[in-house]
């Protein structure tokens, strides 16, 4: 499962690069998307993905029980996802008001951005 997920992670990697090195700039905003998608996955893979119980403390224990899921990873992602949603909401409209002054999304065409 592990290697799978290494493979599907190093696709997602190289799609992305692959985008982001485009001269169109909705290109480049899907493979930056691809990169947090991969990153986002990798989390997951490094963090050993288990069917665990819930990290829940029972009352006046000191500690969860030992067969419980890690949340720290889980947080990690949560976070990244609503970063990332701004990120990529961020860059479509700044995509979107270039493409409306210079009239491409091709970056070499582009001359100026007055």
């Amino acid at each position: 499962m592990n290697v799978l997920l290494a493979i599907a992670v190093g696709g997602l990697y190289a799609a992305g690069l692959y985008l982001m090195m485009r001269r169109s700039m909705i290109k480049a905003i899907l493979g930056l998307a691809l990169l947090s998608h991969a990153a986002n996955l990798l989390i997951f893979t490094a963090a050993d993905l288990t069917r665990a119980r819930p990290p829940l403390v029972r009352e006046h224990a000191t500690a969860p029980p030992p067969a419980s899921a890690d949340p720290i990873p889980q947080a990690l992602i949560l976070t990244a996802i609503v970063i990332g949603f701004g990120i990529m909401a961020f860059a479509l409209v700044l995509v979107h008001r270039t493409y409306t002054v210079t009239g491409t999304d091709d970056l070499d065409r582009m001359r100026s951005t007055e």
